[in-house]
């Protein structure tokens, strides 16, 4: 057992409370500590200061901005608008854009798993995406 301070570890403390404690722990506390100061020595080399991870959530409000009810009707309804034109696309042209735009699947691999020449995956869904256009032209936005 090792006797350590209280005020050194905690800055609250404002008079010495010494206390004992097991040897794993004041191993694993000097352990801490030593990554601590590794950390801020590379933060201070590698002039890192600034980071919007905060812990206030000033990164998730970033990268997930909070939609008004007003933006999120429009966007179910632009949904809806481009789910009813896209039904208006062979099945075939259909499956592929979807594939492509909405799973992230490669042209190519659509291709190999259809069965079929890339050359007729790409000339397929750039029409279909040509007349997806001229669908949506029509929808006043």
């Amino acid at each position: 057992m090792i006797e350590i301070n209280l005020k050194d570890v905690y800055s609250f403390y404002k008079t010495d409370v010494w206390v004992e404690v097991d040897e794993e722990i004041v191993h694993e506390m000097r352990r801490f500590d030593n990554l601590d100061n590794a950390y801020k020595l590379r933060v201070y080399r590698h002039r890192a200061y600034y980071s919007l991870d905060g812990n206030d959530g000033m990164e998730h409000q970033i990268l997930f901005p909070v939609l008004s009810s007003e933006e999120k009707y429009e966007e179910a309804w632009l949904r809806q608008e481009i789910y009813k034109a896209m039904c208006q696309l062979s099945e075939k042209t259909f499956r592929r854009i979807y594939a492509h735009y909405f799973l992230g699947l490669s042209k190519v691999a659509i291709a190999q798993a259809e069965k079929v020449d890339e050359r007729a995956v790409r000339k397929s869904i750039s029409s279909g995406l040509k007349k997806l256009a001229l669908l949506l032209d029509k929808v006043q936005l």
